[in-house]
């Protein structure tokens, strides 16, 4: 098996071959190395390469296989890991230049648990300032770009994330996401994510000087960006593995019991007042149909009011932000950031005082709302964004740029604040004026039923198809 081959293999199908002996951990990890040199220059998605550390932990990992140790479920997986997140010896720099030399004295618990798993980290990927765009740029690494062109954005905040699994830099990407950051990248790039629900994966930052306010506490999440939905369900138990150091985590399995009988899945194309454009119509309706052939019941119904509890959840979270967070963004961020942050005050008037405290309150009752809805319906699928993926720097544009790109996402943020799982799947490549784009849906399911979202995200897929094969052949003509 060839260096090219071994790239494109997903995490699941090289797993197999990695815990079998077909393939070495270093031969793994060469082949996305190689990758890498060859495709990370145009795309800047790996700002820190860790190839000297991540060949020494191979042949530690050859070594002890070959010395009897059972290899790990991740046996010698190439994985990234966002800037953001703690990981020992490296910066946590968040993007933001006057913390490029804050050393993580230690590993956040999913750097951990992957390695323990037996994943080896190969390089740490982009992120914006503060990991608060829905774009990804900032002054310490410059732009990350996307392998589809550069005409779309390549998401954020885990934008580096999606932008290196989608173009063949390791097989996993870790990212995270407090309104969206690993479901923009994934629907950006046509990469699959779920994002977990609260309290799924437990995360902390050793480097951290302060906890983190409320909101973010419980709307923040860690997981990952993989190019086949079936690398979910490989990769995830090891990244729910319990941390002491997370509290409020909880250790749950990752499978749920199986439904008796057919899942019934709620469909709806509300987009609140905002434009439905005919692709993502047409990818609503691929994916709807592609669910109905693998034997769920998909039900065009209505749903809970999402535009009031994503809206409500986000200028929540803005009034925590402006009160915890605008003294940092104003002293260490570029006029870039403080400017976009300024934006959102006007698209998000913060709440504050006692409305603030009104509205974390009221959080309860949109999660009841939605746990009593899906008792009939488990399963919700929506749009993710209203229309294709927007133009690097969109979100630069004044209002109109931050409305297009954030205000309309009422369907990604409302699942942050009420708590639930919410997987993308790309379900249709659009054919567009600027060239083929990938167009992603929402799955959202019960608490604790991320398995569910996957399995649903699975059945799309095998029908629809991966977007790595299209988006490979069309790199290939570009490198």
């Amino acid at each position: 098996m060839t260096g090219t081959e071994i790239w494109q293999l997903s995490a699941t199908e090289l797993a197999t071959h990695t815990r079998n002996g077909d393939i070495t951990a270093k031969a793994a990890v060469e082949a996305s190395l190689s990758r890498m040199a060859a495709v990370n220059p145009a795309l800047n998605a790996v700002v820190e390469d860790l190839r000297g550390e991540a060949l020494e932990r191979a042949h530690a990992l050859d070594q002890a296989r070959n010395n009897g140790t059972t290899p790990g479920p991740l046996h010698g997986i190439p994985v990234t890991i966002k800037i953001n997140v703690d990981q020992n010896g490296h910066a946590t720099s968040n993007g933001v230049t006057a913390l490029k030399d804050l050393i993580a004295p230690g590993d956040a618990p999913v750097v951990k648990n992957l390695q323990d798993a037996g994943a080896v980290i190969i390089g740490r990927t982009n992120t914006p300032e503060f990991s608060f765009r829905a774009d990804t740029d900032n002054p310490l690494f410059g732009r990350t770009h996307n392998p589809w062109g550069r005409h779309i954005s390549p998401g954020g905040s885990s934008g580096g994330a999606g932008a290196a699994v989608m173009a063949g830099i390791g097989a996993l990407a870790h990212g995270n996401d407090i309104g969206g950051s690993l479901r923009f990248p994934a629907a950006a790039n046509g990469a699959v994510t779920v994002k977990p629900g609260l309290g799924r994966v437990p995360a902390w930052n050793p480097s951290q000087s302060a906890e983190r306010g409320m909101l973010a506490q419980n709307m923040s999440v860690q997981g990952l960006i993989t190019r086949s939905a079936r690398d979910l369900h490989l990769s995830m138990p090891s990244l729910i593995a319990a941390d002491p150091r997370d509290p409020f985590h909880v250790p749950m399995p990752w499978r749920g019991a199986s439904p008796d009988g057919p899942i019934r899945v709620a469909f709806s194309k509300e987009t609140y007042g905002y434009d439905l454009h005919p692709e993502v119509d047409a990818a609503l309706e691929d994916a709807r149909a592609a669910l109905g052939d693998a034997g769920y019941l998909v039900e065009e119904t209505k749903l809970p009011d999402v535009f009031d509890a994503g809206r409500t959840g986000y200028r929540a979270l803005m009034g925590e932000v402006y009160a915890l967070m605008k003294g940092d963004v104003d002293a260490a961020g570029s006029q870039t950031v403080r400017d976009i942050f300024a934006v959102y005050f006007e698209e998000f008037p913060p709440f504050a005082g006692a409305e603030l405290l009104q509205m974390m309150a009221k959080r309860t009752q949109y999660a009841r709302d939605w746990s009593l809805f899906m008792q009939d319906y488990p399963l919700v699928l929506t749009p993710f964004l209203p229309q294709p993926f927007f133009k690097p720097d969109r979100d630069t544009e004044g209002a109109t740029g931050v409305h297009e790109v954030l205000g309309c996402a009422v369907y990604s943020y409302a699942m942050n604040f009420i708590g639930l799982p919410a997987a993308s799947v790309p379900s249709r490549l659009a054919q567009l004026p600027a060239g083929p784009q990938p167009t992603n849906i929402q799955i959202a399911a019960p608490r604790w039923r991320e398995d569910m979202a996957v399995d649903a995200c699975i059945a799309i897929e095998d029908r629809i198809g991966p977007m790595c094969d299209p988006l490979w052949a069309q790199m290939a003509t570009k490198l």
